[in-house]
């Protein structure tokens, strides 16, 4: 069985940069999965389309193109809105959930586990992972992070603005009925508020690091 990080948790809490450094350490394929809601998201909003019209976001989940996962445009606050809004639909979920599931269990370049951030990995897309993290912090703090973020992309936005929308769409996430963001029952959870980069890998890495060792010590060989 492969050996799977989940790491759920709130907008701009650092949940992607915990992933992606847990993966680095353990040499584990990563997923963001919250970038393939951007791309739906990205693919309604080209084509000009409504991402509250559940047939033009499954429409674009199932033409989802992975080579744009890297284009600044998703990182934009229009789109994670949007993004928001079309992980709602429970088509849209439907058409990516089987994609995150085959990645958490054939993960790329044979890598022995993988680690995936979302909002409902631990709780609905591998609910039986080896490491469940819950990431979040104060909303004041996610903001300005986010601030800083758009800030370095070349993007200008007043920061109570952000603070603002990142409330709405925590209660957004918590208050959907498919999938609602909450902590798994068995997630660690890790506030990173008061926390650097590098003191909350370590927390996280530390929370997740025994159950990931006795996993790879169990896996066969060869």
């Amino acid at each position: 069985m492969t050996i799977v990080i989940a790491v759920d948790g709130t907008a701009a809490s650092g949940k992607g940069t915990l992933a992606k450094k847990l993966a680095k350490h353990f040499q584990f394929a990563h997923l963001d999965s919250g970038s393939l809601y951007r791309l739906v998201a990205l693919a309604v909003m080209e084509a000009k389309a409504d991402p509250a019209t559940e047939a033009d976001a499954i429409t674009a989940a199932h033409a989802i193109d992975l080579t744009r996962a890297g284009d600044p445009a998703i990182r934009t606050d229009a789109i994670g809105k949007a993004a928001s809004v079309v992980s709602a639909h429970p088509g849209v979920r439907a058409a990516l959930l089987q994609f995150q599931r085959d990645f958490a269990a054939r993960p790329v370049g044979e890598s022995r586990g993988a680690v995936i951030d979302g909002r409902d990995i631990g709780t609905v897309i591998c609910p039986d992972a080896t490491a469940k993290l819950f990431v979040d912090a104060q909303p004041e703090i996610r903001a300005n992070r986010r601030w800083k973020e758009l800030q370095g992309l070349g993007i200008a936005r007043e920061e109570a603005h952000i603070l603002g929308e990142l409330i709405a769409r925590d209660a957004a996430d918590r208050a959907r009925p498919i999938s609602p963001m909450k902590p798994a029952v068995d997630a660690a959870l890790l506030d990173t508020s008061d926390l650097s980069i590098d003191a909350a890998f370590a927390a996280a890495l530390a929370l997740v690091e025994p159950r990931v060792e006795a996993a790879l010590k169990a896996q066969p060989r060869g």
